[in-house]
């Protein structure tokens, strides 16, 4: 079995993470680290775990007994957490925060599993891919392979409430949100510099450059995104639209084809031959992308769940290559019908 400990347990991330955890085949729980709730029962917080677990918050934190610690942390306080405390080096660690998702002085991999999974597989801290990023990428990721993306790239993606986290704001309360949509972070949300880095780790050296490029943080003449997020007034999920301009028409049946052979052994990215909606990804691990073809312009569609395949899902995902394990353990989720 494997030992875990989890740290921000009491956030969104976290009751999700040990929702899915507790269902593990694997895996047991060590501990579930919240200062704030330590005595208290877990279903105390996450209310929907009642009878399910009478595990409780600690505020210790004994990395000694476990083989992996999940940091659900908010943004940049994972590495602060790490220059204060010691984690041995036999433990792993995956992080869901952005701190180390972009390429610097660590050893982090980036865990997204339908590119990096030889990378995943042998090591022993883990970048998760953020929710709009993992979204928008399954969406690109056969076309920049392909040397396709030599354009700018128009992005629109909306995101259930609890994108925002747990904490209320706001932009976040029901009374705001019900009944109401808004623009937010426009050509400037943090997830753009994660997508930018895979696609154009993947774009083929032979690929003609981008010809427009985006100076905002970003260097050279690689590949860059238009990215305009929105605020939905629904509570999870990332419905996504990309609109990529070829430099020679493509005909829809050899895109379609190209995205079926891409994602042909991925565990939970699937191509669909009809149009998408939110539903048949809401509470499941599942991508789902699907294309249409208009001249030279591709509309790509992608849809995640942005707590799942959006964050610890995907981090269950990638705990699981890490171990060996059947990639799909304790991921065996389905989606409602209604």
């Amino acid at each position: 079995m494997i030992s875990v400990g989890i740290l921000g347990a009491a956030g969104y991330t976290g009751g999700e993470l040990i929702r899915l955890l507790l269902n593990h085949p694997e895996v047991e729980i060590a501990f579930a680290n919240s200062e704030s709730n330590a005595g208290n029962k877990v279903y105390d917080v996450h209310e929907g775990l009642l009878g399910d677990t009478e595990l409780e918050f600690t505020s210790e934190m004994p990395f000694d007994k476990v083989d992996v610690v999940f940091f659900c942390f908010g943004h940049g306080k994972s590495e602060a957490f790490l220059k204060e405390h010691t984690i041995p080096a036999s433990v792993k660690i995956i992080d869901l925060a952005q701190d180390f998702r972009i390429k610097g002085d660590h050893d982090y991999v980036y865990g997204l599993p339908e590119i990096h999974r030889e990378e995943i597989a042998k090591c022993q801290h883990l970048a998760n891919p953020g929710c709009f990023a993992t979204c928008i990428q399954e969406g690109l990721l056969p076309l920049a392979k392909a040397g396709l993306l030599t354009h700018d790239i128009a992005v629109n993606a909306i995101t259930g409430s609890t994108g925002a986290g747990q904490k209320p704001g706001a932009t976040t309360h029901f009374s705001w949100r019900n009944n109401n949509f808004s623009v937010y972070k426009l050509f400037t949300h943090q997830h753009l510099h994660e997508i930018c880095q895979t696609l154009n780790e993947l774009r083929p050296s032979s690929a003609p450059r981008a010809i427009d490029t985006l100076d905002e943080g970003y260097e050279g003449d690689g590949i860059t995104v238009d990215f305009i997020p929105y605020r939905g007034d629904f509570a999870r999920g990332i419905f996504c639209t990309e609109v990529v301009t070829l430099d020679k028409p493509k005909t829809a049946e050899e895109i379609a084809q190209l995205y079926k052979d891409f994602y042909r052994d991925a565990a939970f990215t699937h191509y669909s031959d009809s149009a998408l909606d939110l539903k048949q990804v809401v509470n499941t691990n599942k991508a789902l992308v699907h294309t249409e073809v208009f001249g030279r312009k591709v509309v790509v569609t992608s849809i995640i769940d942005n707590l799942l395949k959006g964050a610890v899902g995907q981090a269950v995902q990638n705990m699981n290559i890490m171990f060996g394990l059947d990639e799909k353990a304790g991921l065996n989720l389905k989606a409602s019908a209604f």
